[in-house]
Order: structure tokens, then sequence, then C-alpha cells
């Protein structure tokens, strides 16, 4: 893993996202190149064009998930997503080369060039999720502990990163009970160090029940570290491999002590300067669906087409959240908050299909211009709900101490939470936003929510 802004991403991913930006831009600049005359001028456009194209089919690809390191697709269904990529990939083309203000002597063989180049990329992306991890970004990672952290980190590693190779636990001097599988635990005649240098170990985890007492070898795991092995506890372990911070293995001293939670005032501006300019260009761009949904809304149940409900903002501040009317009027006649839920008999017809296209949610880029809100961010949730999760989940308010966000790192990670602990669940997505939070991490979300979008994931 490699930690970009504050951000953990895994190097294979960094190397397929270099190779299909390097391909099309690649592409892109010689296509235009070799059939002007001009080449100071052919080479200020050819490069402009050229990381429109590649940015714009990054974030496709990436909201279609062809940059994840774990999925359970088939083969099938990542041929069919790669069409549908190649589609938008191609409008977007289309609608970048169209304005294009040079002339080329041949149209034919430049189109033809970039169709290459994007078809090859994604040829390449069906055939890199589905096939075996090279050795050579492999990782063999060693857990020291045989517990019960132990055997959720096991688990973890198996899950969520297939270029890992998992060596095996090692039991620590005072661990007693024993709660992996017995063939995973290696041998206690040989000394941690000798069996990290045996096994040619990359990396240890150090998922001990207890810390105390002489139940951590430091000169061991020390002499292991000047052997150029990395040696990290659980809680960075969760949070670099699966982007939370696990409630279950963290402390207030790893928080306190440790690197980010860094808010700062030029991080602040940059972060409302990039959401006045996106929620303007959004709200310019969506303003012919926003007026369909509107008129869809009168002719099914009539008014009110937008609805405003009581939120919690930054700090603990209230504000009104505004969102188009997806739900009966009478959907809380009781007047006390309930969540939403699968399938939920309140949502109306129309509702049901702008929940899942996320268009109800268009209306609050209004909300991020007035500054209640960002464009990434904790979801708002209800003053109702907030006192609840306060008292009942540990760390909860820590999330307050952002803007809430239209979208955000729990939203693209987690389906939508209906429950006490599908939200202690995504509060731990949460808290890895809120420790790391900076511009990239912000492109991110923004370029998985174009999946979320499309494919309808999470909503209710």
């Amino acid at each position: 893993m490699i930690k970009i802004f504050s951000h953990y991403l895994h190097r294979r991913t960094l190397l397929q996202v270099f190779f299909d930006l390097g391909l099309v831009v690649a592409t892109v600049v010689l296509s235009i190149l070799w059939q002007v005359n001009d080449l100071a001028a052919g080479a200020a456009v050819a490069v402009a064009c050229a990381f429109l194209l590649a940015t714009g089919m990054l974030a496709i690809n990436s909201g279609l998930g062809f940059y994840q390191r774990v999925h359970n697709r088939s083969v099938g269904q990542s041929r069919a997503r790669a069409v549908l990529s190649l589609s938008l990939t191609l409008m977007l083309a289309y609608g970048i080369f169209r304005l294009l203000p040079l002339t080329l002597s041949d149209k034919k063989l430049f189109a033809f060039s970039v169709v290459a180049s994007i078809v090859i990329v994604l040829v390449h992306r069906v055939y890199a999720a589905h096939s075996t991890s090279q050795s050579m970004v492999r990782q063999r990672i060693l857990v020291f502990g045989t517990g019960t952290r132990a055997k959720l980190v096991g688990r973890s590693l198996k899950k969520a990163d297939p270029n890992v190779d998992l060596v095996g636990y090692f039991a620590g001097p005072n661990e007693a009970v024993t709660e992996v599988s017995a063939w995973g635990v290696l041998t206690p005649d040989k000394s941690l160090t000798d069996i990290v240098v045996d096994e040619q170990v990359d990396e240890i985890v150090v998922a001990l029940a207890e810390r105390r007492g002489g139940s951590m070898p430091l000169r061991e795991l020390l002499d292991c570290k000047l052997h150029g092995v990395r040696v990290v506890d659980i809680a960075t372990h969760f949070e670099k491999t699966l982007g939370q911070i696990r409630l279950d293995s963290v402390n207030p001293g790893w928080l306190i002590f440790g690197d980010g939670f860094n808010q700062g005032m030029l991080r602040t501006l940059v972060k409302r300067l990039f959401d006045i300019v996106f929620a303007t260009v959004l709200i310019i761009v969506s303003a012919p669906v926003m007026l369909l949904t509107g008129i869809l809304i009168l002719l099914e149940s009539g008014g009110p087409i937008l609805y405003l409900q009581e939120r919690v903002g930054l700090n603990g501040r209230l504000f009104s959240v505004v969102k188009f009317r997806s739900m009966r009027t009478d959907a809380e006649k009781d007047g006390k908050p309930v969540w939403a839920a699968a399938q939920d008999d309140r949502v109306t017809r129309v509702g049901r299909i702008i929940r899942k296209l996320r268009i109800d949610e268009l209306p609050q880029l209004i909300t991020v211009l007035n500054g209640d809100m960002s464009l990434v961010g904790p979801r708002p949730e209800r003053p109702f709900f907030v006192d609840k999760l306060t008292q009942e989940i540990p760390y909860y308010s820590v999330r307050l101490s952002v803007k809430p966000g239209l979208t955000g790192w729990a939203q693209v990670r987690y389906h939508y939470g209906a429950t006490m602990e599908d939200s202690a669940e995504k509060l731990q997505y949460d808290l890895y936003y809120v420790k790391n939070h900076t511009w990239f991490l912000d492109l991110v979300v923004l370029f998985e929510t174009v999946g979320v979008v499309l494919t309808g994931k999470g909503a209710q």
C-alpha cells in the first residue's frame, strides 16, 4: 500500500491508472501532432484534449469498479461494464473532439487511433480484474497474535486484498487461547526474526489482545523493522486495508497522537472554492433533469415538489436540507422520525426512480452553495438520530467536526444504513474520512459516486 495525500492506494491500482492514462494521452497527443503543421499550437490543444478524455475515462472506469482490489463480478458482468464504459467514453470523446479547434488531414485515422486505445484499455481492465495476481506486486504478511483480533485480521486480509499472501500467525508469549486455525500457526521453535527472514515477510500486523506484561517482544519487532519489514498495529492495518477506523481496534491515544485530523484554514478555503465551482456547474448541467423531475412529481401526487428537513451539520449546528419529495406527504404522520428501509411502501413510484438514480439529492446543491453542506462529507443526519447515536456509539460526534456532504466515503463504501449496526459500520468509514480528508480523497469519492449512480448501488 502507498499513502498518497493521506489516502492509501494499492501499488497495483496505481500501475493500472498510470497505464490507462498514459496509453490514452500518448495516443491522442501523437495522433494530433502527426497531422498538424503548427506543432506549438497543436501540442497545447492535444495535451488539453488528451487529459480531458483520459480523466473522464478514469472517472467512468473508477465508478464502474475497474480499479477496486476486490469484487464479486463474473467475467460476463465485467464485459458488460466494459461495454457501458466504452459507450460513455466514446460519447465523451465525441463531445471533446467535436470542439477541437484544429483541422486534421485524416480524421478517420485519428478516430480509429482514439477508439483503439480506449478498447485496449478496457480489454486490459477486464483481463486484469480476473487474472491471477503477479508475484511482483504481491505482499507477504505475518500476523503477530493468535486470538480473536488476529483472526479478524486474517479474515480481512483474505477478503479485502487478493494480492496478499498470509504467511501465518505467530503466537504472543502470553497468549493462552488460540482462535485461528491450527494449520496457520507458525512453529514456536524459531524466533520471530528468524521466521520473518526465512519466509521473506514484507509486513507484520500486531494483533495482540493484551500488549502489557511482556506480551510485546519489542526488541524482536525492532530487529524486524531494521531488516526493512513494516510493522503496523491493528488499527493502522484496518485503516489502510479497509479504508476505515474500526471501533473495536482503536483507542483515544491512537486518535490523539497519530497523524491526521488536520482541518486547517487553507484546506477549508480550497474545499469551499471547490464546492462553489462544482456545485454551480452541476446545477447548470442538471437543470433540465430537475425540471422534469418536478413535473413528474406534480403529475403523480401533486405538491409539494420539494421538502425541507432539519439536519445536524458542522459542530452540531442545525440547518435545513432540501430534496425532491420521494415519499407520500403522510410518510411520518405520527410525527416520529423513521429510517427509510428497503422496499419502503411510503415511497412513490417517481420517488423510487429518483432515489435509485440519486436525483432526489440534486436540490441539495443549493445547500452546498450556501455553505451548510459540502460536496463530499459524512451524511447529514436528523437531530433525533444524532442524539440517539451519540449516546450509544463511541466517537460518533467526531463526524460532526467537518461539514456534511452530498456524497461521502461511507456512502460509496457501504449500503444505506437503516439500523444502529449500520450506523456504527458507516461511522468507521466516516472516521477514516475525517482523519484523512484531502482534496485527493474528495476526488476519489466523486469518481466512485459516478459508479454508485450508474449501478444504483445502495439506494433505498
